[in-house]
């Protein structure tokens, strides 16, 4: 055998060699894998079940396979067959994490039944995925209910809570905010409790005088007025309304020259049409944006290149559109978005960042921040997990800030305060 030949023949055999240790090299997912098919199988027992898997944290995407096919060989070794098939049970798988710790969520469904399991994974690795803007989100608890919130700001060193039948009042107090007063919206022709969605919307909207807020919710409209007495003196006026609820909010340009834009072309002043037996917009609009819309869940404005401004809508098909000069663009990039979003006047990156929830209900929902460049959204941030699901979304009056209400399992509702860091 010549040199070069033999040469060669060494390299083919090191090269079989070691494929196999490499194939053999562990997958830092195949412990919390067995570890939940272990907890499932429990729940189960042996049989066919739908397995879905849902990632709201900061792994690849190019990875849920992997773990995908090491469930489903766990499970199969304790008899449960898993695929996307339907079958008389199923299993949905969330991924998530926040900045203190990562947790794989199973919701195992049968019948009328539903029970939830989970495996904890400790710490996220300390090296965080890069993203533009090196943003990082975290939340603050503002307040707790066990009615659903459908808006809160503060007015006048008070806390203005819209609920589905009444506009709660609080002052800050040393250990947070405490009732003091509370009015309620039932009106001849409002929508009757049973009738409403599980999860309403509503709009509350401050006024520039900073004494006063104006407040919308199916069928009602109301005006509260700060009296010229203790910090608490409010009186509230409600009637029914079938008026459009405004649905944009110039402060979270990141400029007065945007925000001018924007009021100019009138992204910042939207008023539409809210249909609360469907819990959606149902796509007109005032002033006019020169194109048809499509029924939406929530719009905001948001910062164009050269200082203009464009309007962001979430369809009731899930397909998330830009209205600019005329015309009705499709963002891509959004497949993981639910059906809430919110500008956020952040200062990092871009200055300005879209705060969306995660698709589907799930047990942890999440938030996450991107950038909108040109017409396909950027994450500008890792996932934040939330304690429950995301059922209203909405700029603070500022900007710079966005507030998010979120539904335990346990139907408590919990409102909190999303800012961000930049690196």
């Amino acid at each position: 055998m010549t040199l070069p030949k033999r040469m060669c023949f060494l390299v083919v055999l090191a090269v079989a060699l070691f494929k196999p240790a490499i194939a053999a090299a562990p997958s830092p997912w195949e412990q919390p894998a067995a570890a939940l098919a272990q907890q499932i199988s429990d729940i189960l027992g042996p049989g066919p079940t739908r397995l879905t898997i849902e990632n709201v944290s900061s792994i690849p995407a190019g990875e849920i396979p992997a773990i995908r096919k090491l469930l489903e060989a766990d499970l199969k070794t304790h008899g449960v067959i898993a695929s996307d098939v339907e079958a008389a049970s199923s299993v949905r798988v969330t991924l998530s994490e926040n900045t203190s710790e990562r947790l794989w969520v199973a919701e195992i469904v049968e019948g009328n039944r539903t029970q939830v399991t989970m495996v904890d994974l400790g710490p996220a690795p300390s090296v965080r995925e890069q993203t533009p803007g090196g943003l990082m989100l975290r939340s603050q608890p503002v307040l707790s209910a066990k009615r659903p919130v459908l808006a809160a700001i503060e007015v006048s060193g008070s806390l203005v809570v819209l609920e589905p039948e009444q506009i709660i009042f609080y002052t800050r107090a040393t250990a947070g905010w405490q009732e003091q007063k509370r009015a309620s919206l039932r009106q001849p022709g409002s929508m009757a409790p049973d009738l409403m969605p599980r999860d309403p919307r509503g709009v509350l909207l401050a006024a520039p005088d900073g004494r006063s807020f104006e407040a919308w919710l199916s069928g009602t409209e109301c005006t509260g007025q700060l009296g010229s007495g203790d910090a608490g003196d409010w009186t509230v006026d409600c009637r029914p309304s079938d008026d459009p609820w405004p649905i944009a909010n110039a402060s979270t340009l990141s400029d007065s020259t945007a925000q001018a834009n924007a009021a100019a072309t009138g992204a910042s002043g939207l008023k539409a049409f809210y249909n609360g037996a469907r819990d959606y917009y149902i796509g007109i609009v005032t002033p006019a944006v020169g194109v048809d819309l499509p029924p939406f869940y929530a719009a905001a404005a948001v910062p164009r290149p050269a200082s203009s401004a464009a309007l962001l809508v979430v369809g009731v098909d899930g397909k998330v559109q830009l209205v600019e000069n005329g015309a009705l663009w499709t963002i891509t990039g959004t497949r993981d978005w639910g059906s809430d979003f919110a500008a956020l006047r952040s200062g990092c990156g871009a200055g300005t960042q879209i705060v969306a929830s995660g698709s589907g209900e799930a047990v942890h929902d999440s938030l996450r921040a991107y950038e909108l460049p040109a017409l396909e959204v950027i994450p500008a941030s890792a996932p934040l997990a939330m304690d429950g699901t995301v059922t209203a979304l909405w700029s603070a009056p500022d900007g710079k800030s966005v507030f998010a209400v979120v539904r335990s399992s346990a139907d408590q509702y919990e409102v909190e305060r999303v800012t961000a860091l930049c690196d």
